[in-house]
């Protein structure tokens, strides 16, 4: 590595941390702000601790299994999002009121992710490339399998209209079968880029620390601006007259998830989509599982006794909007293989429902996704033997994951050949 290089990192690596820390020096020091400026600057320390985080959990690769640290990346590089969600929903239950704002952040991050990041990567890759798909390894079909699994069971909570510690046992348990699954599988050397690789040339012992460092830095600013953050937020909207449930709901996701976005775009402009595919896709199933299943955790902890998070009629049109998005997003990768049209489609369904609100339209776009997915299903095989393939669940089949993605490739590149 150059020195100019070498340079540049260190240089990143200060800027984020002081990014971050801003919010931790005018918390401590007690300074009272605006309420604007109070959600803009931790925002920014909640940005900057983003990035330190995915900086760090990128490193982790080194140590641990690659399919276990892109579960443990994905988990880390959403905490942010898991701070805000889980003060919205631990607030919920003593201010029953709080519940929208709970749901509102989970459906948002949960969109944004598919309908905006899984999109992005194909579309930079193709316009970087003028290839017109990202080919998945094979390894990542384990975490698209527990993905349908979580989707499947996501449509219960819309029919029943309430989270409860029964979606909790369910939705905790296959985010505890997913990670031992991560588990098993065997070290492979990571790909790092920009400061995560300047840290990667380090000793055992000081990557380690520089690690460990990054992580607390990027905790404590999470930590200290989750509720001014939530509460500011809020506060802003009701003083220019807009919307919380759209503040809640659109920024506080883009504020936590946006440095997770910028890193999968740039492994797509090196030419390396399909890691960044995998990260998304690994953060989908973690928000799919782990975020939503600790919401009626933290509610129940809070409100001191074993309760329900009662959904109105609002939330949950968006809890079946998510379901159904995600219940597409499976099917569409289900074989391995995202095209540019697919992401278009993906991307333009996401970005119309955006401009309505009405529960008639978001019903509307719920069963466009649904009658899509079954059309995919039914009419392409490929699709159809991913989706309900449940060897991808158990663990020690990556011999056979492999073989399978293999000859989903040649048959990809042969369907391709047919096209041109």
């Amino acid at each position: 590595m150059t020195e100019q290089k070498r340079m540049k990192h260190i240089l990143w690596l200060s800027l984020a941390t002081l990014v971050a820390l801003q919010w931790v020096v005018i918390r401590v020091s007690g300074v009272h702000l605006p309420h604007l400026w109070t959600a803009i600057l931790s925002g920014v320390g909640i940005l900057g601790a983003a990035v330190l985080l995915s900086w760090a959990a990128e490193v982790a690769q080194i140590d641990i299994p690659q399919s276990l640290a892109l579960a443990f990346l994905a988990l880390i590089a959403v905490l942010p999002e898991y701070a805000v969600d889980m003060y919205f929903a631990w607030t919920a239950g003593k201010n029953p009121a709080y519940t929208q704002y709970a749901t509102a952040n989970m459906t948002g991050a949960n969109r944004l992710l598919i309908g905006f990041g899984w999109a992005a990567v194909v579309i930079v890759y193709w316009l970087k490339t003028r290839k017109r798909a990202v080919e998945l390894d094979p390894s990542h079909s384990m975490e698209i399998s527990y993905l349908t699994v979580a989707t499947v069971y996501s449509f219960v909570i819309p029919l029943k209209g309430t989270l409860s510690l029964v979606d909790t046992a369910v939705l905790l348990s296959i985010f505890g079968f997913y990670i031992v699954t991560a588990s098993r599988a065997g070290m492979e050397e990571p790909e790092l880029g920009g400061p995560s690789e300047f840290l990667g040339t380090f000793s055992k012992v000081p990557r380690r620390l520089c690690t460990i460092g990054l992580f607390a830095v990027a905790g404590l600013t999470i930590f200290l601006a989750a509720e001014p953050f939530a509460e500011s937020l809020l506060a802003t909207g009701r003083a220019y007259g807009v919307e919380e449930f759209i503040l809640v709901q659109w920024i506080a996701p883009l504020a936590s998830e946006s440095p997770e976005f910028i890193v999968a775009i740039l492994f797509a402009v090196r030419g390396n989509p399909g890691a960044s595919i995998g990260t998304l896709i690994s953060s989908k199933v973690n928000q799919w599982t782990l975020l939503i299943g600790m919401l009626p955790l933290a509610y129940s902890a809070s409100s001191g006794h074993v309760a329900v998070m009662q959904l109105d009629r609002r939330q949950v049109e968006e809890v079946l909007l998510t379901a159904a998005q995600s219940f597409f997003g499976v099917a569409v990768i289900a074989n391995m293989r995202f095209s540019i049209v697919e992401a278009a489609v993906v991307a333009g369904l996401f970005a119309s429902q955006l401009f309505f609100t009405s529960p008639g339209v978001r019903y509307g776009y719920s069963a466009v996704y649904v009658l899509l997915t079954l059309l995919l299903l039914a009419t392409n095989r490929e699709i159809r033997h991913g989706f309900f393939d449940v060897r991808r669940l158990r663990p020690g089949n990556r011999a056979q994951l492999a073989e399978h993605g293999h000859r989903l490739g040649v048959e990809g590149e042969s369907r391709a050949g047919d096209l041109r």
